[in-house]
């Protein structure tokens, strides 16, 4: 098809920290010349389709040259998708098939072929199905390049008896994959695949990590959201991992980065009426649920800070257990201080000059925006690569500062209160954050590594 636009074939993990960074990297394709078909399980299809009618004036138009497209994702009809063995199993075994599917249909309707299949390294056991339909693979790690690196070297920490071959710990302690504070490591209190569930759960998440790391098929190249700077050792140790972040799609033109829900835009009015670097944010991603207990500290702890605050709490944040009476009565008390939405657009507010802190559960997007947008970071992480991220914040770039749980593993509103007024007027902090975030900015201007990396994988994709 003479003058067609090369096309590519996008493939996230079907989670929000994992559509994000992919729909940014979608928009800058678009802007380079490609045609781009996003492949999304049909629940999360059925979610993007719906907050982009609610979010944008133009809806799927919005998106301006990158097709939205579904797939089954495995599980049946009642399943709960919240159960992440459950589900990481559906789409480990059934999605390459649907994929296999669908490149052959797109072939079939006259459109143009699909040259490359860009996928979510945490997709690798669909990369044998695109190279045997004569599709190139590139893949895309959404998280930080030492999460990535470490994967090569489960191995290795196997033979060292430090794991076994079900990535359970043998010993207590931390294993280092670099010289202290150069890299994160890895510690058997939070290994980057520990779920809490049964014990099924765990090795599901663990052969999904390390299938990568052991596969023969890997893709042309590696691509991550990251820079240069933020992860000197783990590109020199892993050379191959390339970086071309922060991602983020054009903040001026507010072009859509895949939100699940619908986006309250009042809260950028209400940060617009507050004192330049006032504003406490607080946002906990797509994932991590607060028993009852543990959401009052939070709420409480914001209260009694005296300072502004956005808190983002979706409608499933917490478990039952809270009256509506005392959530009606904190509402009443914070008004006019505090703003609680169920989901904002967070590029948006870190942006935003009355920002003073960003309380957070340490997503690798969350810590880059951060980054990029100079917020300091009060650490509270969750699960999974969280741990990790907070490590890099905390001990390496040390531009913000973590929560310390109690002995019945809840973050007192004492600890909150004094770690927000530390981290807030903290020099040191404020001074290295300002530091990484002009090397983020350098990294994406001409000249810069990750401008330059990206020029080069563009074209790369359009041979």
């Amino acid at each position: 098809m003479p003058g067609a636009k090369p096309h590519v074939m996008v493939l996230p993990f079907p989670a929000q920290g994992h559509v994000t960074p992919l729909m940014e990297l979608s928009h800058r394709l678009v802007d380079h010349g490609f045609e781009v078909t996003f492949v999304c399980t049909e629940l999360i299809h059925a979610l993007l389709m719906d907050a982009l009618r609610k979010n944008t004036d133009d809806g799927v138009d919005a998106l301006d040259g990158i097709h939205l497209v579904s797939i089954p994702d495995g599980m049946a009809d009642g399943d709960d998708r919240r159960d992440l063995c459950k589900f990481v199993d559906g789409v480990f075994r059934r999605v390459p098939c649907y994929l296999e599917k669908l490149i052959k249909e797109t072939e079939a309707s006259g459109a143009a072929s699909v040259k490359w299949l860009v996928a979510d390294v945490n997709m690798w056991f669909c990369f044998p199905i695109a190279k045997n339909l004569g599709v190139r693979v590139a893949g895309i790690w959404p998280g930080a390049a030492s999460g990535l690196g470490m994967s090569f070297r489960i191995t290795q920490m196997i033979e060292d008896g430090f794991i076994d071959d079900k990535g359970y710990p043998k010993v207590q302690g931390t294993y280092e994959i670099a010289p202290k504070n150069k890299m994160p490591p890895i510690c058997t209190s939070h290994m980057p695949w520990s779920i809490d569930g049964p014990p099924e759960g765990q090795e599901t998440i663990f052969k999904l990590f390390y299938g990568y790391a052991q596969s023969t098929n890997r893709p042309e190249i590696t691509v991550c959201n990251s820079f240069l700077d933020a992860e000197t050792t783990a590109f020199e140790l892993f050379p191959d991992i390339v970086p071309i972040g922060p991602l983020f799609a054009d903040q001026e033109l507010r072009k859509p980065v895949g939100q699940f829900w619908p986006v309250d835009t009042g809260c950028l009015k209400w940060l617009d009426a507050q004192s330049c670097s006032s504003v406490v944010y607080v946002a906990f991603g797509s994932f991590t649920i607060f028993d009852p207990r543990q959401f009052r500290q939070l709420a409480e702890g914001l209260e009694l800070t005296g300072r502004p605050f956005l808190w983002v709490v979706r409608p499933d944040f917490t478990t039952g257990g809270l009256s509506k009476e005392w959530f009606d009565g904190f509402q009443s008390r914070v008004a006019g201080k505090g703003m609680i939405v169920s989901w904002c657009p967070q590029q948006q507010v870190l942006a935003h000059p009355a920002l003073a802190c960003f309380v957070s559960h340490c997503g690798w997007n969350s810590t880059t925006e951060g980054v990029r947008n100079g917020v300091p970071i009060l650490c509270w992480p969750y699960f999974a690569d969280q741990f990790a991220n907070r490590s890099y914040i905390c001990d390496i770039w040390m531009t913000g500062l973590a929560v310390t749980r109690g002995e019945d593993g809840v973050v007192t509103k004492e600890e909150l209160i004094s770690k927000l007024e530390l981290v807030i007027n903290d020099d040191g902090i404020a001074e290295r954050v300002r530091m990484l975030r002009d090397a983020a900015r350098r990294s994406l201007s001409k000249g810069g590594s990750s401008y330059e990396n990206f020029l080069k994988f563009v074209s790369l994709l359009a041979e």
